[in-house]
């Protein structure tokens, strides 16, 4: 009598479900670490984020429009081009003035809002601080 015959049909269940178990159980493990390295890398890509909150204006310097983003340079080209916010097209707000830049989106967000609460004075002496020709400073990163 062979081993197969001699195995009952319950004990072959048992171990044939043994074994797709193990496989099951070696396909989420897999899942499981791919899932750890991924989130792994994106940790370390919010690490490395910027978040930074712009002042722009007009040639005129008659209108002042505050903003934040993940990526100054980008969102900068949006407005110079016409493609970022209606009101900086129709206002032709194209000059960044001032901008400030930090690593947590919702310190960011409270600043952007601290600043857009405030007077336009109070923006005017932001920008004076650190800008007091009011030269087009994307120039400096746009090259």
């Amino acid at each position: 009598m062979s081993l197969r015959a001699a195995v009952s049909s319950e004990t072959r269940a048992a171990w044939q479900s043994q074994a797709t178990s193990k496989r099951v159980l070696g396909s989420e493990l897999r899942l499981l670490r791919s899932l750890r390295s991924l989130a792994m890398t994106h940790n370390r890509n919010m690490a490395n984020k910027q978040y930074c909150i712009y002042i722009l204006t007009n040639s005129r310097r008659t209108v002042l429009y505050t903003g934040v983003t993940n990526n100054l340079e980008r969102r900068f080209s949006e407005h110079k081009s016409k493609l970022g916010s209606a009101f900086t097209k129709k206002y032709n707000v194209d000059q960044l003035v001032y901008y400030e830049c930090g690593d947590d989106i919702n310190t960011a967000i409270a600043r952007e809002k601290q600043i857009k609460a405030g007077s336009r004075q109070d923006k005017i002496d932001l920008i004076n601080n650190m800008n007091s020709e009011w030269k087009d400073l994307s120039k400096e990163f746009l090259q």
